[in-house]
């Protein structure tokens, strides 16, 4: 199924375990792969660079992470932002023996 770009302009944008992150209020076009990367619920309209930064980094959601759109948008559950969790520190394993 197809939907217009304009139709995504201020839906509600919830996480697959029902917690509420904002409207969408832009969206950022890669021109060259022909792809939508990112989602922001937040005026993407800075006076300088580290403000384009803090709105990428904590008010955007990656598009990968859509994972439906229709009268509202669903992300996958986690954060809002570009950032990825670190894994978990593998644990070693340790064998104790009596004498």
């Amino acid at each position: 199924m197809t939907m217009r770009l304009s139709k995504l302009f201020g839906m509600d944008i919830y996480t697959s375990e029902a917690q509420y992150k904002g409207k969408v209020f832009d969206l950022v076009i890669n021109l060259e792969k022909g792809r939508l990367e990112t989602i922001t619920t937040a005026p993407l309209k800075p006076r300088t660079k580290q403000e384009a930064k803090k709105i990428i980094s904590e008010k955007s959601i990656p598009y990968k992470n859509v994972k439906a759109a229709k009268d509202i948008v669903i992300v996958g559950g986690g954060k809002s932002t570009a950032k990825t969790e670190e894994a978990p520190e593998k644990r070693t394993q340790y064998r104790y023996s009596r004498r």
